[in-house]
């Protein structure tokens, strides 16, 4: 199975890209990731959230193939303990998914049409992060899953 997670934006910050590399460098021993920092190019200053929402959701319905499953990382989601992620990993592995697609939207969150089209939306947590950390967030979370599901003691470790 194959894993694409498409950001919207760049991550400005060196430490949160030297922590996003490591652990997409681990992950490689596990699956095939593919991390995508799709950014709007022009965008106006003083747009409306709305606005940004469709020129996001433009780009982001690109890249929705009729055989991935979709995964936005939303704050209205359901939200995992850490092995309850791992489960869900597993469980879309099982089930022969092609390619699970998990989107992690801009400051304003995602256009309506983003939604319907979605599988499944997953909270990280009950407080806001910045775009940028849930990026390092969600990469650290999705190592410590396959490290579970391989029993390795990152986890407890």
């Amino acid at each position: 199975m194959k894993i694409t997670f498409l950001v919207m934006g760049r991550t400005d910050e060196q430490f949160l890209r030297e922590g996003i590399d490591k652990y997409v460098k681990r992950l490689s021993h596990y699956t095939k990731l593919e991390l995508i920092e799709h950014h709007l190019s022009g965008k106006p200053t003083g747009s409306s959230p709305a606005l940004l929402k469709e020129k996001e959701a433009e780009i982001q319905l690109k890249y929705i193939g009729l055989a991935d499953y979709c995964v936005l990382l939303d704050e209205r989601g359901q939200s995992f303990t850490s092995v309850e992620f791992a489960g869900f990993v597993q469980q879309q592995m099982n089930r022969s998914v092609k390619r699970l697609l998990f989107i992690a939207g801009g400051a304003w969150g995602f256009e309506k049409s983003v939604y319907q089209k979605a599988d499944f939306k997953l909270s990280l947590s009950a407080m806001t992060f910045s775009h940028q950390m849930v990026r390092l967030f969600f990469v650290e979370q999705l190592y410590r899953a396959f490290s579970i599901l391989r029993n390795e003691a990152y986890h407890n470790g």
